[in-house]
């Protein structure tokens, strides 16, 4: 088990939003959504089967290189079943072998009803304020298909700058740097996030009541 499973008890709370770990439990809901061809465009992916779906979340589960939760509607859960407040998922890869220190950041707002409310927007702030103090993340990369403005347009709100086209894949690269000012303004749009265990956010109520 590689550093990855560093994330596998963490859940952080945000206004909006909340990131939980991706576990089996929420592979059929995922699996669902990728069936959208928009989203398979959008992700640049292959339709998965359902076994292939529970494969993949066991390997990147597993992958040291892979950091990945589930986005949740802080509204809905806790109370609603997970399943159902599901709304996207937040991914960050470190697999550039040269600079440990680089993490390519991805972020999807499946269900089309959370789209353009600032979910994207915080998963994204909460993932990268995690990667900064956790990881020792100290630049940001995302790479997004040209046609899709509305997640650009997001990065650049988060101090992205575009540094790259690429117009055989039609994918712009955006970059920070995590400079110390960039890191404040990070941690202050962060401090509202509470870090929690997900075992014990798990338990039934009457379970914590000892």
């Amino acid at each position: 088990a590689g550093a990855m499973r560093i994330n596998q008890d963490t859940v952080l709370r945000g206004k909006k939003v909340t990131l939980v770990p991706y576990t089996a439990a929420h592979v059929p809901r995922y699996h669902e959504w990728m069936q959208s061809e928009e989203l398979q465009r959008l992700t640049a992916s292959e339709p998965l089967s359902l076994e292939q779906e529970y494969e993949m979340q066991r390997s990147w589960r597993d992958d040291a290189d892979k950091c990945t939760f589930i986005v949740l509607d802080s509204g809905r859960w806790p109370g609603q079943a997970e399943e159902d407040s599901m709304v996207g998922d937040v991914n960050l890869f470190l697999t550039n072998t040269e600079d440990p220190s680089v993490g390519e950041i991805e972020i999807m707002i499946a269900e089309p009803s959370c789209r353009g409310r600032g979910f994207g927007k915080e998963a994204t702030l909460l993932m990268m304020a995690y990667g900064v103090r956790k990881l020792g993340i100290t630049k940001f990369e995302a790479k997004i298909g040209q046609e899709n403005e509305a997640s650009i347009c997001m990065f650049k709100k988060l101090h992205f700058k575009e540094v790259a086209v690429n117009s055989v894949f039609q994918e712009v690269t955006l970059r920070l740097d995590v400079s110390d000012q960039e890191r404040g303004w990070l941690l202050e749009q962060t401090n509202h996030v509470e870090e929690k265990s997900y075992a014990e956010l798990k338990q039934p109520a009457g379970v914590l009541a000892s």
